[in-house]
């Protein structure tokens, strides 16, 4: 009798080693969020009961889970490891407060949402509570190290035999201290002077795995990145297209890839929502978020890995771009140096290239054209040049969104793009 015991005690814990509960906090500003995959496995389900498939069968994680927060069973976990893809996790139990607690140290996670590459983290702690009615509270610590900076939610939710709904919340917590914990080896964090806290509300579901992310950030400013040296650069494109912000092409750009330019602070949180809801959606990254700012300084300082680290670079360059050069030298410099697919980078090459003009004497649909290809340079570049038009829908929704014109500029520009225009498709170089 007491082998059986054991032995189906050892095949509970085999269980719990695995399958799926997660608990989430934001990883970045552009765009980077962590989640933790708690695991847990037991028994067949019952008829009804949220499922998760081990080892060719399908296991009840509600009764997975109350018999890991169960006093009589929680003790045999005390002190056990469990290999999980995210690193070894080491079980804890405080029976007088009857907290199962869960520490990840190093630990990788990652939310598919934001990408496909992992989020190492120094070290990873989950406090789990349960009441007699299925109520979960705890907390989420991530931390750098031992000691040091420390990001904290705490989170509660309700269990049922069907799913599990969470609501966590982190209290504002400086960036400097977000940036500690997710990305301590970012070399710009030994000259940047990060000012500002950021806040977060999340509410995940699960077994269906949608979460929503509502951050508050106040005051966020950066400084000591030497970005005032770009007030003078030359783009290695070539000559400058010297465009104003009022230019057919800087409008087009604007309406392309950065609606709030003018009113956002060198991030847009309500993109980078938009965004993570839709590649959340597809499961993979499908939409940016970027502003204009942050594709500056991928352009020029960071480099396009995709992966938190570079985002999270790119951001800080993109606040403190904002205040050294300004909105005007910040949209200059994208234009200068974008790339236009085909080998072209900046405006003026990419006008004379496609259009054998500058890029001052553009019309204002060879503009929007142009704002159009920048979703994909590389890609319209070589539809064009095979079918002899680039994406017609695309360019009608960027003429939509040009702002500063009239009503009867924009059913004008409309209706150029309610056909493929007749322009020729530019020869191979």
């Amino acid at each position: 009798m007491k082998a059986r015991l054991l032995r189906g005690a050892a095949q509970v814990v085999r269980a719990l080693a695995a399958a799926g509960v997660a608990i989430a906090v934001l990883v970045a500003m552009a765009g980077v969020v962590v989640l933790l995959f708690l695991g847990l496995r037991l028994h067949a389900p019952a008829a009804g009961e949220w499922a998760a498939p081990v080892g060719g069968i399908d296991i009840g994680v509600p009764s997975a889970m109350r018999l890991a927060t169960t006093p009589w069973f929680a003790p045999w976990l005390n002190g056990r490891r469990i290999a999980t893809r995210h690193g070894s996790v080491l079980l804890g139990w405080d029976a007088p407060t009857r907290t199962l607690s869960l520490e990840c140290a190093p630990c990788r996670v990652a939310l598919p949402a934001l990408g496909a590459q992992a989020v190492p983290l120094a070290r990873l702690r989950l406090t789990v509570q349960r009441t007699l009615d299925d109520r979960l509270s705890g907390t989420l610590e991530a931390a750098p190290a031992t000691s040091g900076p420390l990001l904290r939610a705490s989170w509660h939710g309700q269990l049922t035999q069907q799913d599990l709904q969470i609501e966590a919340a982190v209290p504002a917590t400086p960036i400097a201290d977000w940036y500690a914990v997710l990305a301590p080896g970012l070399p710009e964090l030994r000259q940047a002077r990060i000012a500002g806290s950021m806040a977060l509300q999340a509410r995940l579901s699960l077994p269906q795995r949608q979460l929503a992310l509502r951050p508050e950030v106040q005051g966020f400013t950066v400084e000591g990145l030497g970005t005032e040296a770009l007030l003078g650069a030359r783009s290695a494109c070539g000559p400058s297209a010297g465009l104003g912000n009022d230019s057919w092409l800087a409008r087009a750009v604007i309406a392309a890839e950065d609606q709030r330019f003018f009113e956002h602070p060198g991030y847009d949180l309500v993109e980078l929502g938009a965004a993570f809801e839709a590649n959340q959606v597809r499961g993979g990254v499908v939409r940016g978020g970027s502003t204009v700012s942050q594709q500056l300084a991928k352009l020029l300082l960071t480099g396009s890995e995709r992966d938190a680290q570079r985002k999270l670079r790119e951001l800080l360059y993109a606040v403190e771009m904002e205040r050294t050069l300004g909105k005007a030298r910040v949209l200059q410099l994208y234009l200068d140096n974008a790339p236009w697919g085909a080998g072209v980078c900046g405006a003026e090459a990419a006008a004379q290239r496609y259009f054998g003009r500058s890029a001052r004497a553009l019309a204002p649909a060879q503009a929007v054209w142009l704002a159009a290809m920048l979703h994909n340079p590389g890609a319209a570049s070589q539809r064009w040049a095979r079918d002899g038009h680039i994406d017609l829908a695309r360019a009608r929704w960027v003429a939509e969104g040009v702002r500063g014109i009239r009503r009867s500029q924009r059913q004008a520009l409309l209706a150029q793009f309610t056909e493929a225009p007749s322009w020729q498709a530019p020869a191979a170089p």
